[in-house]
């Protein structure tokens, strides 16, 4: 008898979760501020072989409440990026038609 594998409800959510140096790039502040939030229990981690490995939604709520850390992700970090993301041709944009449909059906 084959076992099917078993496929991700979509109500579950997939974790993603990073190294203390991958957080520490990605938000552009020291690894020691990482190690202090998580000292601090401010932000959700696991071990694995023995290395933390840091719940990244739980990460950027962190980021976000923390002025300096925001600001440092904005000038540092992954936010300097954020402009160089915008589509700024319409061609490749979603169509408005779209997006209101798609707001329509969540409601």
């Amino acid at each position: 008898m084959d076992n099917p594998i078993p496929q991700p409800n979509e109500d579950q959510k997939e974790i993603v979760r990073v190294s203390i140096s991958e957080a520490a790039r990605l938000f552009g502040v020291n690894p020691q501020t990482i190690r202090r939030a998580i000292k601090s229990q401010e932000i959700t981690y696991v071990v694995v072989a023995g290395r933390y490995k840091i719940n990244f939604e739980s990460l950027v709520k962190w980021s976000q409440k923390k002025t300096t850390v925001k600001n440092k992700s904005e000038k540092f970090g992954i936010g300097q990026y954020v402009d160089k993301w915008k589509i700024k041709n319409t061609l490749y944009s979603p169509s408005t038609k779209s997006v209101k449909k798609e707001l329509g059906d969540k409601e």
